[in-house]
C-alpha cells in the first residue's frame, strides 16, 4: 500500500521557533552551503541566543542575507560560525566579529567528512538544515543550486533533518544525490520564499581578455571544460561561445552563466564524454536570475553530489579535461596562493587541488591557473602577483608539484617536469616587466637563477 506523503508532510510540518525550541546547549549544526543556508531557521536560532550556550554552525560560501547567528551574537558569547570557503562576506563578517572562523578542507572531501566520523574523530552533528523546493509528488524535496554533499550531511551526517522550503529554487535534475525524500527528514519547515542570491556582474578588464585569448589558444574540439569564479572565467566561456570550437563537454563543481552560453550556441554538446553524455555535471551554480530560470527542469545539465564531480579518479576518466582557475599569487618556485593575504583569509581551497590533480590525471587533460601579473593596492601602489616568496602568513593552497600552466596576460608557461631555475625563467616571463629585474635578482639570491641577471 502506497504511503501517503502528504500526510506524512503534514506530520513533520513545523515552524521555525518550534524547531528551534529543540536546540540543546552544546549542539552542532550543519547548515547547508551557498543559496542553501537557512533564512527562518537561522533567526530562529538566533533569537534563543539568551537560553542557549556553545552552539557551533559549519557552513561554507556565505552569502546575503547575512546569518542572524552571527548578528545577534558578534561578540561569540554562544554562537560559532565556521565557515569552510570564505566569500566577500565572509571577510566582512570576520573583520567586525569574533565569532566567524574558516574551515581548511578539500570540498570534494566533503562527503567523506559527514560520513566518516571515526576516520577523522568526529561525532554525527545535531542538525542538518537546508533550503529546498518544494516536495514533488512522489514526496521528495530536491537541493536545487547546492547540491554539493547535503544528502551525506543530511542522512549520514546528522540527527536531525530540517528543509527549509523555498519555492524560488530551481527543481535540478540529476547527476547524482540531488533530492531527499520525505520519509528521511525530520522536520519541514515552510519558509519565507526570500530571493536566491544573484553574483553580482563584475566587469571584465582588458587583462582578463588577454589572459582568456591566452587559455584560449590551448583549447580543442571535444574538450571538456571547468571554470571556476570570477570575471576571466566568464569571458572566457563567452568567447568560447562565439568561437568554432566543436562537440565541447562540461564537467564542474560551479555551474556560472558562461556554461548557458556555451551550451545555447552549440559549442557544447557534451557528445565526447566517456560518460554522462549530453549533459553538464555540476556541484552547486552560482550567477544571476537567468541562469537559475534556465537549470529549472532543464534535461542538459546534472546535479551531482561533491563526491562525484569532485573526485580525481572520476575525473581521471574524462579524456582532455580542461580545469581554469585563477590564484590570488605564485611564488618564483611555482607555489600557488589562492585564498589568503598574510593572515587575512580571502577564500578558500575549494576544489582547486581536486580539478588540478584530476585534469593532470585525465588522459589529453591539463589544469591552468591564471592571475593578472599585477594589483594596484588602495593606496594605488602596484605590485607583481609574481613574488620570490609569500608575505608571513599567506597560505600555499597548491603545493608546487601540483601545478600545470600558469597564465598572465604576458603569457601562459607550464611547470610541470622543471627544475627550480626554469620555474624561476617562465614565471619571470609572464610577469610584469616592470618587476623581472627584482625577481631575477631574487631568484639569484635564492641559487635558483641559471644565467645573468639580465631580462631577454
Amino acid at each position: 500500500m502506497a504511503r501517503d506523503f502528504q500526510q506524512m508532510y503534514r506530520e513533520k510540518l513545523r515552524t521555525a521557533e518550534e524547531v528551534m525550541q529543540t536546540v540543546k546547549p552544546g549542539d552542532w549544526f550543519d547548515y547547508a552551503m551557498f543559496n542553501g543556508k537557512p533564512v527562518a531557521c537561522d533567526r530562529a536560532l538566533a533569537a534563543r541566543k539568551d537560553e542557549l550556550s556553545d552552539i557551533k554552525i559549519n557552513a561554507a560560501v556565505t552569502i546575503p542575507p547575512v546569518p542572524e547567528v552571527v548578528l545577534k551574537d558578534s561578540k561569540g558569547e554562544v554562537f560559532t560560525y565556521n565557515d569552510q570557503h570564505f566569500s566577500a562576506l565572509s571577510r566582512i563578517l570576520q573583520e567586525n566579529c569574533q565569532n566567524v572562523f574558516y574551515v581548511p578542507t578539500l570540498y570534494g572531501e566533503s562527503n567523506i567528512n559527514a560520513t566518516e566520523h571515526d576516520k577523522i574523530g568526529t561525532r554525527l552533528r545535531d542538525f542538518f538544515i537546508a533550503q529546498v523546493t518544494p516536495m514533488d509528488k512522489d514526496g521528495y524535496f530536491n537541493w536545487g543550486l547546492h547540491n554539493s554533499c547535503c544528502f551525506a550531511q543530511a542522512v549520514f551526517g546528522s540527527r536531525k533533518q530540517v528543509v527549509e522550503v523555498n519555492e524560488n529554487i530551481p527543481y535540478c535534475y540529476g547527476g547524482s544525490k540531488e533530492r531527499i525524500h520525505i520519509s528521511q527528514v525530520t522536520y519541514v519547515v515552510e519558509g519565507e520564499n526570500p530571493p536566491l542570491f544573484e553574483l553580482p556582474v563584475i566587469e571584465p578588464t582588458d587583462v582578463d581578455q588577454k589572459i582568456a585569448a591566452h587559455v584560449m589558444e590551448h583549447l580543442r574540439d571535444g574538450q571538456c571544460i571547468q571554470l571556476g569564479i570570477g570575471a576571466m572565467p566568464n569571458l572566457l566561456g563567452k568567447m568560447i561561445a562565439q568561437s568554432d570550437l566543436r562537440d565541447l563537454s562540461g564537467w564542474t563543481e560551479m555551474l556560472v552563466d558562461a556554461y548557458k552560453d556555451m551550451l545555447d550556441s552549440g559549442r557544447m554538446t557534451g557528445v565526447k564524454k566517456i560518460f554522462d553524455q549530453g549533459k553538464i555535471n555540476y556541484t552547486f551554480a552560482l550567477g544571476n536570475k537567468e541562469l537559475y530560470d534556465w537549470m529549472d527542469h532543464n534535461p542538459s545539465i546534472a546535479s551531482c553530489s561533491v563526491d562525484y564531480v569532485n573526485h580525481p579518479i572520476q575525473m581521471a576518466q574524462i579524456d582532455n579535461l580542461i580545469s581554469i582557475n585563477q590564484a590570488l599569487q605564485i611564488d618564483i618556485y611555482g607555489q600557488v596562493n589562492a585564498e589568503s593575504s598574510g593572515f587575512k583569509q580571502i577564500s578558500g581551497n575549494g576544489g582547486m587541488s581536486d580539478f588540478v590533480l584530476g585534469s593532470y590525471w585525465s588522459k589529453g587533460g591539463r589544469s591552468f591557473i591564471c592571475l593578472p601579473s599585477t594589483h594596484t593596492k588602495k593606496d594605488g601602489t602596484v605590485i607583481s602577483r609574481i613574488v620570490p616568496s609569500f608575505e608571513i602568513g599567506s597560505i600555499a593552497t597548491l603545493s608546487r608539484q601540483y601545478v600545470n600552466f600558469v597564465v598572465t596576460e604576458y603569457g601562459a608557461v607550464s611547470l610541470k617536469t622543471c627544475p627550480t631555475w626554469q620555474r624561476a625563467e617562465k614565471l619571470i616571463s609572464i610577469a610584469h616587466p616592470d618587476f623581472r629585474d627584482e625577481l631575477i635578482k631574487a631568484a639569484e639570491e635564492r641559487k635558483i637563477w641559471r644565467r645573468t641577471n639580465k631580462t631577454e
